[in-house]
């Protein structure tokens, strides 16, 4: 395999998932945030092969607009139930307030991501051989030297991420070119949108990623580990 992702380092998205959903059909899934990177990634699947489906992880703490957008993507590109797999934690918010106090997302936020996202994911990641991600390079340093394709350590799979080389303007001119629905908070200064409870607006010429665990020396929640 090494050989075959180091052949597709300098590729255009487009060709970056063409080559895995050739290879890894019908074993390969989309992760969706309904982010500006994800719906990007609905658009270039469903022009190469809308059979492929998704999964978003639903930590019972997504925003109002979040639900929206995954409404309109669904209808937009006339995705079937089976093709959005909705993925929560074991544990309901009460349960889990019950057993690790209220709050638990400002007395330990590693702990809430991990039951509320890295233990789902790992589930749900079980049942395929690779999955898509929205990840790019200049959004953080932990994922600068990420590649297009590459060995998931963590959650051993394949890990193809098409738009590592992408600028945040090379996301917004897709969206524009193609008018790709997308979430209304990216227009009120929201970069990067998870949780109701760790997400605020950055202005600009901050960190794109500092909106997300603001005051907390935190800026991954563990779905993208490099070890």
């Amino acid at each position: 395999m090494l050989a075959w992702a180091e052949s597709l380092e300098g590729s255009q998205p487009q060709e970056v998932l063409a080559a895995a959903i050739k290879r890894y059909a019908p074993r390969i899934v989309l992760a969706c945030s309904f982010g500006a990177e994800d719906v990007v990634l609905v658009d270039m699947i469903h022009r190469i092969d809308p059979s492929v489906g998704l999964f978003y992880l639903d930590t019972d703490f997504l925003f109002p607009e979040t639900y929206a957008t995954r409404d309109r993507i669904i209808e937009r590109y006339q995705l079937k139930p089976a093709q959005v797999y909705q993925v929560k934690s074991l544990l309901t918010p009460e349960r889990q307030a019950e057993q690790h106090g209220p709050a638990l997302w400002t007395s330990d936020p590693d702990q809430c991501c991990k039951l509320r996202k890295v233990e789902p994911l790992t589930r749900v990641l079980s049942g395929f051989d690779a999955w898509v991600t929205g990840i790019r390079r200049e959004q953080a340093p932990t994922r600068a030297h990420a590649k297009p394709i590459e060995w998931d350590h963590i959650f051993q799979l394949v890990k193809v991420n098409p738009l590592v080389r992408w600028t945040w303007a090379d996301v917004w001119t897709y969206i524009s070119l193609y008018e790709v629905p997308y979430n209304e908070m990216h227009d009120r200064n929201y970069p990067s949108i998870g949780c109701i409870q760790c997400t605020k607006p950055v202005m600009p010429g901050e960190d794109p990623r500092s909106g997300r665990w603001e005051g907390r020396d935190k800026t991954e929640c563990g779905l993208h580990k490099t070890s």
